[in-house]
């Protein structure tokens, strides 16, 4: 090994040869400590650069036990509970919550601050109807037999959620040593001035950190635990836990109305991602942005004067710091790191603006779950980097870690033998690409929905990249764009609603009908439709995935239905016959050996008439569909969970729906669709990776020439276009052995 550098190390005490040992093997440069380990004393004597987590928020029981009421607070809903009787109803709020975590908040107006809800007529019940019985439960004195109740309730925060999971999992409760941490709010007065000087006292008194690794600022994502401490509700999107009776107070000051419990409960749905933003929730997000913003800059400037980098961690408390929020910027942060858990997760870390350098935290994650003899940490290893590769030949990361209890990985001499390879490849992916992006498609892809840039590379995601049947449908449309040639841009309806952008070559819709990523009430909008109608037919394109444009108004359930060539059955117009007939040589589909995965399907799509092309069928129902509509084109796919064919499936769409797939030839791509290739014209070089763990041969095209490579389990190649420039396509031209 040559080259050093672009990789942190987890540490911990009791390992200073071993430690010493793996930064020479994985030429590690810096070195970090884990949630619930110290850094050992060697890490001063590294000559690396030294990070320690830091928690603004928790970590100080002592202050916590002092000031009882400063508590993080959440706003929760109850069971939905009927009323089967005339009378009185009691409903306890805590069943179905975990006591240790959350407990209501009776110290506070409750007539302001909770609120009984009648989920039947979604009347608000008037708190001169309802008293409290005590802390938990809600007497309601004139329940109407067969209606449902709930009981929007303000929770204190009495155990981080972060700290909570990581104490359960790793069975904490054995050590002595541990504590239960209790978060406390920034909004507090005397709170914000324990964390400044907090923060001033523990800089002086940790001279060998050279970077503060915020983890992350005040608010955690919205984590809710059931009554046995599994998890109850995840949102990593979620607001509901950055709410005091402060901010709601100075809310209704600065933006002139009110907000009430159910604006946070949103009916139980908390106002996840998935749920078309109100404009009350988008008000509250720029609100809790804009003071996050101006706290975590203050936190940064004392990190910065005590001659100290601060990295913030994309996680945990990261609620306000939006990265792709229009305050962001401004808090000055050097870096920021998060977890890897997919090529668009890494995108979602790498495009990020404002900061001098990003860094992936790549799994598996050193703990106890997958390192024990049933685990597999080198699969895993070998899963995150494929799938991280492909983003970051595309946009790369400056530097890559793991986390986790070092002491374990190292009973695992394979998987340390791997992560070697990893980070060398690593290395050399910025070196041979001399810090210069590969080249990208001619034009720009916009991914359209109710959130825009916003939530870039952050679409269909209810835990940071955990699987959900419902939505690898459609999260497969953003996991392939993270690794295709293209620019890739997040714009919402509001974005083009008077005109699509002028950069921006094919619009992609992609989602369930009723979800803010479809567009639900925003396809209503005539102006919207209008817009979006000319642009195609004055020569731009549109992709659909799933229930693009779903809205059901004026004969249509697709507004675009015209534009896209299908429709969606809605048991609406079964009188209608529908007549169909597959096209089976396209260009769309010519890399398409076998019959094609839409995952869970839009199902009962139909042709709406000769004009559309339908390129694929399953059980009656419309896969793929290609249509002309004036100058421009439209496509039309059931579905795209990722996988290599979904991935060059894509690819081909998109140069079709551009009207430019005479040009795809002789753009850089591989014959062999599981491997990919990025042309890095200042270099004059190519990089061939394989996204398997199989052997894979493939022959790259581009510019009228061919060169052939044999890669092996997850192999690359760099081939120097200058040493070696190809032969015409009809050639063979092997330039490698298995790698």
């Amino acid at each position: 090994m040559t080259e050093k550098g672009r990789v942190t190390l987890p540490i911990e005490v009791g390992m200073d040869e071993e430690i010493k040992e793996l930064m020479e093997r994985l030429g590690a440069d810096a070195v970090r400590n884990s949630d619930g380990t110290e850094l050992p004393a060697v890490a001063s004597e590294l000559f690396a650069k030294v990070y320690s987590t830091y928690f603004p928020a928790r970590g100080d029981n002592d202050w916590a036990k002092s000031r009882p009421l400063d508590r993080t607070h959440f706003y929760l809903m109850s069971k939905r509970i009927p009323a089967l009787t005339e009378g009185e109803l009691v409903i306890d709020v805590m069943d179905g919550y975990f006591a240790q975590q959350v407990s209501p908040d009776t110290d506070v107006d409750v007539t302001k601050m909770w609120q009984v809800i009648d989920r039947t007529t979604g009347e608000t019940i008037s708190p001169s109807k309802w008293s409290l019985v005590d802390d938990s439960h809600v007497k309601l004195a004139e329940a109407i037999p067969g209606h449902v109740y709930t009981v929007n309730f303000f929770a204190k925060q009495m155990w981080d959620s972060t700290q909570m999971y990581n104490y359960i999992t790793n069975d904490w409760h054995l050590d002595p040593k541990r504590c239960k941490e209790m978060p406390y709010d920034v909004r507090i007065p005397e709170t914000w001035e324990h964390m400044q000087s907090a923060l001033k006292q523990w800089c002086l008194e940790h001279p060998e950190v050279d970077v503060v690794r915020f983890t992350t600022f005040f608010y955690h994502f919205t984590l809710v635990f059931n009554h046995v401490g599994k998890e109850k509700f995840v949102d990593w999107f979620g607001y509901s836990a950055s709410v005091s009776e402060s901010a709601m107070d100075e809310f209704a000051k600065v933006y002139g109305y009110e907000l009430t419990p159910e604006d946070f409960v949103d009916e139980g749905y908390y106002n996840n991602p998935f749920r078309s933003p109100k404009p009350q929730f988008l008000d509250w997000m720029d609100f809790t942005h804009r003071f996050v913003t101006e706290k975590a800059k203050e936190l940064v400037k004392i990190t910065h004067e005590a001659g100290k980098e601060a990295m913030m961690f994309l996680g945990d408390n990261w609620i306000g710091m939006e990265p792709y929020g229009p305050y962001f910027p401004e808090i000055g942060m050097d870096a920021v790191v998060g977890s890897v858990g997919s090529a668009a997760t890494c995108r979602m870390i790498s495009d990020i603006p404002g900061v001098k350098y990003t860094e992936g935290r790549f799994l598996p994650y050193f703990f106890p779950d997958v390192f024990n003899a049933e685990g597999d940490p080198i699969g895993e290893a070998n899963r995150s980097w494929l799938d991280a590769r492909r983003a970051i030949v595309r946009s790369p990361l400056d530097r890559m870690g793991y986390g986790g209890y070092l002491s374990l990985a190292v009973q695992f001499p394979d998987f340390v033998n791997r992560v070697e390879q990893i980070c060398e490849e690593f290395r050399q992916i910025h070196i041979q690409s001399e810090g210069i992006r590969p080249a990208d498609a001619p034009f720009t892809v916009g991914v359209l929905n109710a959130w825009g840039k916003i939530r870039s590379w952050q679409t269909h995601m209810v835990a940071h990249a955990l699987w959900y049947k419902q939505i690898y449908t459609y999260l497969g449309v953003i996991e392939s764009l993270a690794g295709l040639p293209f620019e890739v841009k997040f714009l919402s309806f509001e974005d083009v609603e008077n005109g699509v952008p002028d950069e921006i070559g094919v619009l992609i819709n992609a989602g369930s009908a009723g979800t803010a990523f479809s567009g639900d009430l925003a396809w209503g909008n005539t102006q919207l439709v209008t817009t979006i109608r000319q642009w195609v037919a004055d020569g731009g394109a549109f992709i659909g995935v799933g229930e693009p444009s779903a809205y059901q108004q004026n004969g249509a359930f697709l507004q675009l239905s015209d534009v896209l060539g299908v429709e969606r059955e809605t048991h609406l117009t079964l009188n209608t016959d529908k007549y169909h007939e597959v096209t089976t040589d396209h260009f769309i589909t010519a890399d398409l050996a076998e019959a094609f995965d839409d995952g869970e399907g839009g199902g009962d799509v139909y042709a709406l008439d000769e004009n559309t092309k339908v390129l694929a069928m399953k059980d009656g129902s419309v896969q793929i569909a290609a249509h002309a509509y004036g100058h421009g084109r439209a496509v039309y796919l059931s579905g795209l969970p990722y996988s290599s064919e979904n991935s060059r499936l894509l690819h081909r769409a998109l140069y079709w729906a551009a009207n430019r797939e005479q040009t795809f030839e002789n753009n850089w791509h591989c014959d062999n669709i599981y491997t990919e290739v990025a042309y890095y014209p200042s270099a004059n070089k190519i990089f061939v990776y394989n996204n398997t763990e199989e052997t894979q041969s493939t022959r790259v095209h581009g510019h009228g020439k061919v060169w052939t490579a044999i890669l092996g389990s997850a192999g690359s190649q760099w081939i120097d276009l200058n040493e070696n420039p190809g032969e015409a396509a009809a050639g063979d031209n092997p330039v490698s052995a298995i790698i």
